[in-house]
């Protein structure tokens, strides 16, 4: 079976980013290829966190060469204090994707993403639910990776919100 259309899906984050790669095989059936997470510690200064980012997201680019990016684009109410490192990570992600791919990711909003999967109000919990039927998963750790998966996975499906 051949792979086509591979589509890395990003849930930024400073501390945390989830990563999921979702491809079509020759019938447009999706499968998916790969998920993990780019984590970062709390005790390195902003800087060497965002250098931290921008080299494991090279190495992704690197080994699954994916032909769109996709990524939740980040909400905030007035109280979250992580905003100013979260749209830092943004700004990494979008830098590293374009000069690494010359890729332009698209952005969906968490409530759009998750509405494709049936719920725009979805626990992570029940993202993973429906991933894991949706890829026949016996098991798929409940984290930003799986999150990450569902983003790709609408985005292949042509979701978007010409967000720019």
């Amino acid at each position: 079976m051949e792979l086509d259309n591979f589509w890395l899906g990003l849930d930024p984050g400073l501390a945390r980013i989830g990563w999921g790669v979702v491809a079509e095989d020759n019938d447009n059936h999706p499968h998916l290829v790969d998920y993990g997470t780019i984590q970062t510690s709390k005790n390195l200064p902003t800087p060497q966190r965002l250098a931290e980012i921008e080299q494991d997201l090279v190495e992704l680019l690197k080994e699954f060469e994916p032909d769109n990016v996709v990524l939740e684009m980040p909400f905030f109410t007035r109280q979250i204090k992580a905003a100013g490192g979260v749209l830092q990570a943004v700004g990494i992600i979008n830098l590293v994707c374009y000069r690494e791919a010359g890729l332009l990711p698209v952005a969906l909003h968490q409530a759009s993403w998750k509405a494709h999967l049936g719920n725009g109000r979805a626990t992570k919990t029940e993202v993973a639910e429906v991933i894991q039927s949706l890829f026949d998963l016996k098991q798929l750790p409940i984290d930003d990776s799986v999150d990450a998966i569902g983003i790709a996975y609408a985005g292949m499906c042509g979701l978007t919100n010409n967000i720019s």
